[in-house]
């Protein structure tokens, strides 16, 4: 840790994975993690080690049946039984110990969470983390347990009436988390995502608002297909300062997922490395702003393993740790990678002005419909409910 931001990571958090031919690979954490440094922006940080989650953090969001049936998925006869609970499916192969890999992600985002909520450091960054698909009895896309979700819990557990914001602006919609505090008022969460009417996991749309006392509290933009950079940040603009002002929080949460760019290959958004660069430093202005800069940041979603994810993971670090994103990737990372990647690598840490979208127009105006109304009915019950009224 250097200052008041830690890094939360070890090697062993690169095992969940679910082999080399799936599109969630870990060499994507580990291209990031090379990148940032090669850039020099570890220079004075040392990664924190964690521990994995224990069984009691785990049911704190799983159930004890679904727990067991991880720990034990790679002995299972009955291999019916597991895709009943999402596992041993094309999107969640059963890989060896995968229990205890999945168990160090959420026990290395509990870490980082911790170390924010009690004061060690100011903001910590887990980019192993973000797996907020994972359902309380079920793996989801590419998701076994939920760490966020897990974190969150604890925290409140931990820091009674602690309000927590998470955010998510992964290409997918964060229904993991999401479906695990529908009814919790002290917990907000707001995801921005491509539309459910296009893909996985096709849930996120502005109705989904909460449940009972957690009515309001739960924001959704869902996005049109190849919304750009412009379109994503004027939406962007538009919902979440003024949801987490509304919300007041104690503490933000994000998902970092960087599969919204133009370059990935499972989804249909058009971003650029501009709205990789622009989000992190906006919810450090907000974190700032709102709660005391206490920020956790995870990674998520991204599958252009070579050309995006590192990028855009050296973007969020470099926000994260008050640091300039170089302009030029250093020449050494480039050597390193370029002839085991399949793809030309970029020079440069920013991407060139990308060409016009067709239907752009369209697409936002679209987009700023769906904005309007999720101000107008989501974001005004947030209002209506401030503590104290």
């Amino acid at each position: 840790m250097g200052g008041r931001v830690a890094v939360v990571h070890d090697r062993g958090l690169e095992d969940y994975g679910f082999g080399e031919d799936h599109p969630f690979n870990p060499l994507r954490i580990r291209l990031a993690l090379e990148l940032s440094e090669a850039a020099g922006l570890f220079e004075g940080y040392g990664f924190v080690k964690s521990a994995p989650a224990t069984e009691e953090d785990l049911l704190q969001v799983h159930s004890l049946t679904y727990v067991r049936l991880v720990q034990k998925a790679d002995e299972v006869s009955d291999l019916s039984e597991l895709v009943h609970y999402g596992l041993n499916t094309p999107d969640n192969p059963v890989f060896p110990r995968m229990h205890e890999a999945s168990a160090r992600v959420v026990g290395a985002v509990l870490t980082a969470a911790r170390m924010v909520a009690d004061g060690s450091c100011e903001h910590a960054m887990c980019i192993a983390g973000g797996l907020h698909h994972a359902l309380r009895s079920r793996a989801s896309g590419f998701c076994v347990y939920n760490d966020a979700a897990v974190a969150i819990a604890r925290l409140k557990q931990e820091h009674p009436h602690l309000r927590v914001a998470y955010l998510d602006t992964d290409a997918h919609h964060g229904d993991g988390v999401q479906w695990a505090f529908y009814d919790d008022p002290e917990v907000l969460t707001i995801s921005m995502h491509e539309t459910g009417r296009f893909l996985f996991p096709g849930t996120g749309g502005v109705e989904e608002r909460g449940r009972g006392e957690g009515y309001g509290y739960a924001v959704n933009v869902p996005l049109e297909p190849f919304t750009d950079d412009e379109s994503w940040i004027s939406c962007f603009e538009a919902v979440v300062p003024e949801a987490l002002r509304a919300f007041e929080p104690d503490i933000i949460i994000s998902q970092n997922g960087c599969d919204g760019h133009a370059l990935d290959p499972l989804t249909h958004l058009s971003a650029s490395m501009a709205l990789y660069e622009y989000i992190p430093r906006r919810v450090h202005e907000l974190a700032h702003e709102l709660c005391g800069g206490r920020w956790v940041a995870l990674g998520g979603g991204g599958y252009d393993h070579w050309r995006v994810v590192p990028r855009a993971w050296t973007a969020l670090w470099a926000a994260l740790s008050h640091q300039e994103l170089p302009e030029k990737i250093p020449a050494g990372w480039l050597a390193r990678h370029e002839k085991e990647s399949p793809v030309e690598l970029p020079t440069l840490m920013h991407d060139p002005a990308p060409e016009s979208i067709p239907r752009a127009k369209e697409i936002a105006y679209a987009n700023n419909r769906n904005t309007e109304r999720v101000l107008e009915e989501v974001v005004s019950l947030i209002h209506g409910r401030k503590r104290g009224e």
